[in-house]
Formats: C-alpha cells, structure tokens, sequence
C-alpha cells in the first residue's frame, strides 16, 4: 500500500521497494504531487487516492525507473515539481517552455547518469545554431540563459545522488563570451529635465516616475504599490510585492525578486503627491461607483484594478518624446537611481539595499557608470581651463 504524506502545499506518495540480497532495506519510490488550486476537500482525498493507486501500480509493474535509468524526460517533471516552490512563477514558466521546447527533444532520450560534458556542448552548439525569428543567430546571453535552465536540472540531479557531479558545470563547457551590455542611465541634468515635465502630467503618472526615480524599483514592484504600504507621517514605503504575468492568465503578484522586502525613505513631495493620487482615486470611486474596484493600488487602470505592467513603459516613450528628451527605457531609471545615490557618496551597501539586491556585484556595475561620469567631468574642465588659457593668452597679445 502507498504511503501519503503532506507536504506543504503538496503530497509525496511513497511505495515500498523491499530489501536487497544483503537485507538492506532499498530507497523507496517516490513522487510528488500538488493539487490544483480550488480543489474541493472531497475531490482531493479522490484524486490522491487515484494517483496513489495508479503509481503503486506502475511501481509494481516496473514501469517506474530507479534513479540509475532514469531518462532526463522522466526526471524533467520532477524536477519541475521539485523546485516549484523556489523559483518564480515566470521563471517557472520559462523553464517548463526550454525543458519542453529544448532540453527534451535534445537530450531526453538519455539516462541522467550518461549524460556527460560533450552531450551538453553539443546542446550549447544547437542553441547557437537556431536563428531567432528575424533571422538574428541568438546573443552569447540568450545561450547562458537557456543553459541555465539545463544546469539548474543537473544540480537537482547531483543533489539526489543520480549523479556525481554535473555533466554542465561551466567549468568543464567552452561557452559563447558574453559581452556585458552598457547601463543605461539618464544624467542629472536628464533627470532633473524629466522632473520638470512632469509638472503638466496626470498626477498618477507624476507618482510613477517620480517613485521610480526616487527608489529605484523594479516596474513590477512599482505597478504592485498600495497606498497602504505608504507611511505618510514619515515619508516611507514599503516594497514587499511585484506583480507579473504569466501566459493565458491574468496578471497576480509575487513576493520581490530575491524575496527582498523593503522599506525605503522618499521625500515629502512624493508623499504629498501620493496623498493627491489617493485623493484623486477616491473622487473616481465615487463617480464611477460600483463599477470601480476598490483594491487600494497607487497605480490603476480606470476602473481600479491593478495597471497592467507594460502601461508606464509605453507612456513613459510617449512621454520622452513629446518633450524632446533622449528616449530610453523605463527600467533605465532604475540605474538612473542608483547612480545618482552612488554619485551623491551614498555608501554602496545602503544602494543594494535600498534597490533590493541579493548580490552585492549588481550594485557595484553601477561603479563604471560613475567612473565614466567623473572622467566625463574631468575633460569638461579641461576643456574648459583649456579655452580659457587660450582666451586669456588672445587678449594678452592683442594688449601688447
């Protein structure tokens, strides 16, 4: 008889294995198993009850694999199950579409314990040699991503004793060099002329990228604001959700990236200018009556719900380039905010904290953009001193 056991929000089911020629008891089977959401009470002691039986059944006619045949197709699904909880729903997602689209029709016909380094160079070599839609061969950073997702696989695989080390460790695969991009950054006087601007703007969008600037935000942390998380009396707010859209389902919200709640201080502008958002949403509750969802987001679609996260980016284009500025993305002002702290002597451990970074190398790329800035500044005076040399130098010889 299969044994259950809950486990969080899942069920393992384990069927006995019996004992070995030397009387050591064998490791039993195993598999986890995670209802679906809304499952009545009755219909899930049912459905386990069912999946029990059937894998107690497929155990016994030996169509379960022990971990030494194990095919990486057998082994794909429970790792999925295995690090659902870990990871992200939209980089699950993405992992379960490479695992599908890639890594099964690739290596899923091989036991785990055979795959090995050349099997995964080979993999690497597929990527590289599969155009993108437009044509493009993909970048060095789009191979390291999806290779990741093989890693990650592998590591789990090392993890359960199927394997001694990891066929895709990078130390053992030559891998494309991955050229690091530039950050994109507006200059002070670039984001002081975007505060500007925004004084003739709708006061929701003024709270956006006056937010955005000021804390440094990911757009899916800014989108997932409540007025609640605002301490008006001492001008702070407290990022502890993001919100983020899977395919074919509407968009919800997560804990931050890194799980890193935070609270970070904003000035009494921003504050008052929250008050106002605040003020201005109730008046459209009350016109708009039960036709608004009152849900106590800072940043709503007309009706009350949550703004859709690609919302600020394209307004924030429109925005650019109606008032003549350099157009760049959204997410550029959160580098912009991390850069102007950084420029303003802010120590780096108090940036990666206030941007809500699980590694501290994130925070230290912003360096170069500071550097070039200061070496920027460096030949302005330069020049400057230079062409008042020159200047100086005219009048003397015209006075002789």
């Amino acid at each position: 008889m299969a044994s259950i056991d809950k486990r969080g929000d899942s069920y393992r089911i384990r069927v006995s294995r019996g004992y070995d020629a030397a009387g050591k008891k064998l490791k039993p089977f195993q598999m986890n198993w995670t209802p679906p959401e809304g499952i009545s009470e009755k219909k899930l002691e049912k459905e386990l009850n069912r999946i029990a039986v059937e894998f107690e059944m497929k155990c016994r006619e030996g169509e379960v694999c022990t971990e030494s045949s194990m095919k990486l197709s057998q082994f794909c699904p429970m790792y999925l199950d295995l690090v659902s909880d870990s990871l992200s729903p939209t980089t699950k997602e993405t992992y379960a579409r490479y695992i599908d689209q890639l890594i099964i029709p690739a290596l899923g016909h091989m036991k785990v314990s055979e795959i090995k380094p050349v099997h995964v160079q080979r993999f690497i070599k597929q990527i590289q040699n599969t155009p993108k839609p437009n044509g493009d061969p993909p970048s060095a950073a789009t191979v390291k991503r999806k290779l990741v997702c093989l890693q990650s696989i592998m590591r789990q695989a090392v993890k359960l004793g199927m394997i001694p080390t990891s066929p895709a460790d990078a130390k053992k695969l030559t891998l494309p060099k991955i050229v690091t991009p530039e950050v994109e950054i507006f200059t002070k006087q670039e984001a002081a002329a975007i505060l500007d601007a925004l004084a003739d703007e709708p006061l929701q969008f003024q709270a956006c990228i006056q937010l955005a600037i000021l804390t440094g935000a990911r757009l899916g942390e800014l989108v997932a604001l409540k007025f609640s998380d605002v301490d008006f009396d001492n001008h702070k707010i407290k990022i502890e959700r993001a919100a983020y859209k899977l395919r074919g389902q509407a968009q919800a919200v997560k804990p931050p990236k890194d799980y890193d709640v935070r609270t970070v201080s904003i000035t009494q502008e921003c504050t008052a200018l929250i008050a106002m958002v605040q003020e201005e949403k109730k008046q459209l509750a009350a016109e708009l009556g039960t036709a608004w969802h009152e849900e106590d987001w800072i940043l709503t679609q007309w009706d009350g719900t949550m703004m859709h996260k690609q919302t600020p980016s394209a307004r924030f284009r429109k925005f650019l380039k109606k008032h003549g500025l350099k157009v760049r993305k959204f997410h550029a002002l959160r580098h912009t905010s991390a850069t102007l702290l950084l420029y303003s002597g802010v120590n780096i451990r108090q940036v990666q904290s206030r941007l809500g970074h699980g590694n501290i190398t994130t925070t230290q790329r912003y360096l170069h953009a500071i550097k070039d800035a200061d070496e920027e500044a460096v030949n302005a005076l330069q020049n400057l001193l230079i062409t008042q040399h020159k200047a100086d130098a005219a009048a003397k010889r015209k006075a002789e």
